[in-house]
C-alpha cells in the first residue's frame, strides 16, 4: 500500500503530460494531493521504531517529514489551480504540472527510503524535478537562477555521493558485510571504522548542507527563491528543505549509533547553525527584495534546525516541531507574497507600501506569517524556539544559547521595518492597477496553512506528539 504514495503522483505526471487542455490540467494537482495526504496520515499513524529489512518503509522521522510535505503540497495544489488558470493563462503549464507531481513523488521517496543509496537517488531526483519549476517565468534572471541552483545542487549531491561511498567503505574496513541499509548500518555501527565514518560525515554534511542551504553553502537560495513563482518557492523552502534535513538526520543516526567522539559530529552543526543565523541577520537588515528576504529567512531557519541537532537531547523535540512549523509557514509566506508580487508588479520593498489596503487578506496573511515565523505565540515556532533555547542553557551551552537568542532578536529587528513598511500605509498614487484582487482561490490555501500552525501551537494531538517523541528518541533525544 505504501507504493501508492509513490505511484499516484507518477501516474498523475503522465496523465498531466497527455492532457492537452491548459485549463483542465491543473485540476489534477488537488485531485491527487487529497488522497496523497489522506494516505500519508494513515501511514504516519502506523509508523514505529521497528527494525525493518525493507528498502522502503516509514519510521517516525520519515512520517513527520511526510506529513509536513504532503500537507504543504495539498494547499499549494489548490492554490496552483487559481494561479495557473486565472492569473497566468498566458503561460503554458504542461511542464509545470507534471514537474510538481514528479517532485511530490521524489519527496515522498525521501521519506520512505531505508537504504542510503536509495535515499541519495531520491534527494538527487528532488533536485532535478525542481529545476524546470524555477525556470517557469522563462526570462534571463530565472535561467540564471536555475543554472546556479543546478550547479551548486549538483556539487552538493556529488559530495554526498562520496560520503555514501566512504560510509560503505567503513563497513569493508571493519570486516563486516558491506551494506548501506539503514537498519543494518545502525546494528553494526559500533564496529565500523571511526576514521572513515568521520570522513563520510564531513562529505555528507557538506553535500546535504548544500541541499539545505546552510551557510556558506546557501548562495543558490536568494536567486532561486527570488525568481521562482511563490508556489514553487513554498515547496523549495518548506518541502525540499525538510527532505534535505531528513537525509542529514539519517546520517546523524548512523554516527550516533557508532558512538565515540560525538563532539566531532555536534560541533560542526553548532558552528554552521550559528553562522547561518548570523549571515541571515546581516542580509535581512534593509533587504530591498521581499522574495530574497524570505530566502535569507529560510537560511536562518535551517540554521536553527542544525543548531538544535547539535545541541541534542531535549532540544530534539523542539527541532522536530521547528521542522514542521517552518515547512508550513513558508507556504503561508511564499503564497501570500506571490499575491503581493502580482498586485504590485514588483519584488522591491522600496516602493511597496499599503498592502493591507490594496490586498487586505494577502497583506494580513503576510504580516501574520511574519509574526508567526518570528515566534510570536501561539505559533508552533514559539514552542520550538523556546524548547531549543531552554535546552541549550540546561546543557550548559551558555555561549550557544546566548548567541541564539541575540541573533533571533537581531533578525526580528532587521525584518520588522521592511515587513511593516510593506503592509502598512497607503499604496503609492502612481501604482498602476494590475487587476489582481484577493480571491478565495489565492487566499484560502495560505490561510489554512496559517491556521494549522496556530492550532498546533495551541494544541498538539496525542498521536502526533507521540510521533515527535519517538522521532526524537531515534536521535538520542531525552532529558
Amino acid at each position: 500500500m505504501m507504493f501508492l504514495l509513490l505511484i499516484l503522483p507518477l501516474l498523475g505526471a503522465v496523465a498531466a503530460w497527455m492532457i492537452r487542455s491548459e485549463q483542465q490540467r491543473p485540476l489534477l494537482l488537488p485531485l491527487l494531493a487529497v488522497p496523497h495526504f489522506g494516505l500519508s496520515l494513515v501511514f504516519a499513524l502506523q509508523a514505529d521504531n521497528r527494525i525493518s529489512n525493507n528498502w522502503i518503509d516509514l519510521d517516525p522521522l520519515g512520517a513527520i517529514v511526510l506529513l509536513t510535505v504532503s500537507l504543504l503540497f495539498l494547499f499549494c495544489a489548490f492554490y496552483a489551480v487559481g494561479y495557473l488558470r486565472r492569473d497566468r493563462p498566458d503561460r503554458s503549464n504542461r511542464v509545470l504540472v507534471p514537474a510538481l507531481l514528479l517532485c511530490l513523488s521524489a519527496m515522498t521517496l525521501v521519506c520512505f527510503s531505508r537504504h542510503l543509496g536509495l535515499l541519495w537517488v531520491s534527494v538527487a531526483a528532488t533536485t532535478l524535478t525542481m529545476a524546470p519549476l524555477i525556470y517557469f517565468n522563462r526570462n534571463a534572471r530565472s535561467i540564471e537562477a536555475t543554472w546556479k541552483y543546478l550547479m551548486i545542487g549538483s556539487v552538493g549531491i556529488a559530495l554526498a555521493l562520496l560520503g555514501v561511498y566512504f560510509l560503505a567503505y567503513a563497513t569493508l574496513v571493519a570486516g563486516v558485510d558491506a551494506t548501506l541499509h539503514l537498519d543494518e548500518l545502525l546494528a553494526i555501527a559500533p564496529a565500523l571504522d571511526k576514521g572513515w565514518l568521520k570522513a563520510a560525515f564531513i562529505f555528507l554534511l557538506t553535500g546535504f548542507g548544500a541541499k539545505l542551504g546552510l551557510a556558506p553553502l546557501h548562495t543558490w537560495k536568494p536567486d532561486a527563491y527570488g525568481e521562482a513563482p511563490g508556489l514553487v518557492g513554498a515547496l523549495l523552502a518548506g518541502g525540499l528543505t525538510s527532505c534535505g534535513f531528513l537525509a542529514l538526520l539519517r546520517v546523524y543516526q548512523v554516527m550516533l549509533a557508532a558512538g565515540g567522539d560525538d563532539g566531532f559530529y555536534r560541533q560542526p552543526l553548532l558552528v554552521m547553525g550559528l553562522f547561518s543565523m548570523a549571515l541571515a541577520a546581516a542580509f535581512l537588515v534593509r533587504q530591498a527584495d521581499f522574495k530574497r528576504l524570505l530566502a535569507y529567512s529560510s537560511v536562518e531557519h535551517v540554521g536553527i534546525l542544525a543548531l538544535a541537532l547539535g545541541i541534542g537531547k531535549g532540544a530534539l523535540i523542539g527541532m522536530l516541531l521547528h521542522l514542521m512549523g517552518n515547512g508550513l509557514l513558508k507556504g503561508v509566506l511564499f503564497l501570500s507574497s506571490g499575491n503581493l508580487h502580482r498586485a504590485f508588479a514588483s519584488k522591491s520593498t522600496l516602493g511597496m507600501r499599503g498592502a493591507l489596503r490594496l490586498l487586505p487578506w494577502s497583506g494580513g496573511l503576510f504580516l501574520a506569517g511574519f509574526l508567526a515565523v518570528s515566534a510570536f505565540p501561539p505559533s508552533l515556532i514559539f514552542q520550538s524556539e523556546f524548547i531549543i533555547a531552554v535546552n541549550a542553557f540546561r546543557q550548559e551551552h551558555w555561549l550557544v544559547g546566548g548567541l541564539f537568542l541575540a541573533l533571533l532578536a537581531i533578525i526580528f529587528l532587521g525584518m520588522a521595518p521592511t515587513v511593516l513598511g510593506m503592509v502598512l500605509g497607503t499604496p503609492p498614487a502612481s501604482l498602476p492597477d494590475s487587476g489582481f484582487r484577493d480571491r478565495y482561490q489565492n487566499v484560502l490555501p495560505p490561510a489554512c496553512l496559517l491556521l494549522a500552525v496556530l492550532l498546533l501551537g495551541s494544541w498538539m494531538p496525542g498521536p502526533l506528539f507521540d510521533l515527535l517523541r519517538q522521532g526524537a528518541a531515534l536521535l538520542g533525544g531525552g532529558p
